[in-house]
């Protein structure tokens, strides 16, 4: 790759603290200023948790996806080294690759491989494509996104916890499988193996709407025909999906002690014949109405499962 004839490690002694041990391709920032158009509004991917993302293209023709550090971040140079130290660590099918970073200046920068579909919620909360995600595809990215998350809880030789997944931060590949991105409110947890403090978004995939509560004027609540999306149709085989929306449901238990570590849930989406803990009830149900309706404070009600 062009602008990357020199690693981390090689860096001049006044910036050597910042650089120091990390044996990772960088950037100049000349390098990545017309692989980005200089950061042009059209290259523009979106805004992540600190700062844009671009879109670029390497002299060697290599897509590549920018994270640029806005420099009113909370993000200082620290933890911009130790996201820099963890990503770099990690490699997994079901995780955004890192190529390189910047270091320059004030700016701090990573440099990822590009994923064409976009993001996860992309497909989800577009009416026109999401009927692009048929069963097959959601299983499968539920599947790839628990992969990913055991390899970062369990498998690697970090114990990472993401802190922030969401549909937006999963992206998908040309072949739509998903890959987890944007570690930086990620953390090492020492000494244990599959933390289940990670709460799953599981079910946001099976249903396509976002997190805003459950709005149902006759309070009768048929979970499968309300959480199923239309945009997968009726061919969807319902044993399978009830099975993603429990572990869905018992990796968000009140209680983090009944939530199952991920090598568990692996187990459970992947054996038809696992047998699956029965989900508590929710400590409270949130009840929302359409925007007109909704009253000051949100009713809360305790509501027995009818799945």
């Amino acid at each position: 790759m062009s602008g990357m004839a020199i690693s981390l490690t090689e860096r001049r002694n006044d910036e050597g603290t910042e650089a120091k041990g990390l044996d990772l391709p960088l950037f100049d920032l000349g390098t990545v200023a017309d692989a980005t158009g200089n950061f042009s509004i059209e290259s523009k991917l979106g805004e992540g948790g600190f700062g844009p993302v671009y879109k670029g293209k390497l002299e060697d023709e290599q897509e590549i996806a920018v994270k640029r550090l806005s420099k009113t971040s909370v993000q200082g140079v620290d933890e911009f080294k130790n996201e820099v130290v963890l990503i770099a660590k990690l490699q997994h099918r079901n995780l955004v690759r890192l190529h390189g970073c910047c270091i320059e200046g004030e700016e701090r920068m990573l440099i990822y491989e590009y994923m064409p579909n976009g993001s996860l919620d992309s497909f989800l909360f577009d009416e026109a494509k999401g009927w692009l995600l048929n069963w097959p595809t959601r299983y499968s990215i539920i599947v790839g996104i628990a992969r990913g998350l055991l390899y970062l809880h369990q498998d690697s030789r970090l114990r990472i916890i993401h802190r922030d997944l969401k549909a937006s931060n999963i992206l998908l590949d040309m072949h739509m499988n998903p890959k987890i991105s944007d570690f930086g409110m990620a953390r090492i947890f020492g000494g244990r193996h599959g933390s289940k403090h990670q709460e799953s978004r599981r079910n946001i995939i099976i249903s396509g709407k976002k997190n805003r509560g459950i709005y149902d004027s006759s309070r009768s609540l048929n979970l499968l025909g309300y959480l199923v999306d239309e945009a997968i149709g009726d061919s969807y085989p319902k044993a399978e999906v009830l099975r993603c929306m429990k572990v869905g449901l018992l990796c968000v238990q009140e209680r983090p002690e009944d939530r199952p570590t991920m090598s568990a849930v692996m187990l459970m989406l992947g054996s038809d014949s696992a047998l699956l803990p029965q989900p508590r009830q929710p400590g409270f149900v949130a009840m929302r109405g359409p925007l007109d309706r909704i009253p000051r404070r949100a009713s809360r009600t305790r509501c027995p499962s009818t799945m």
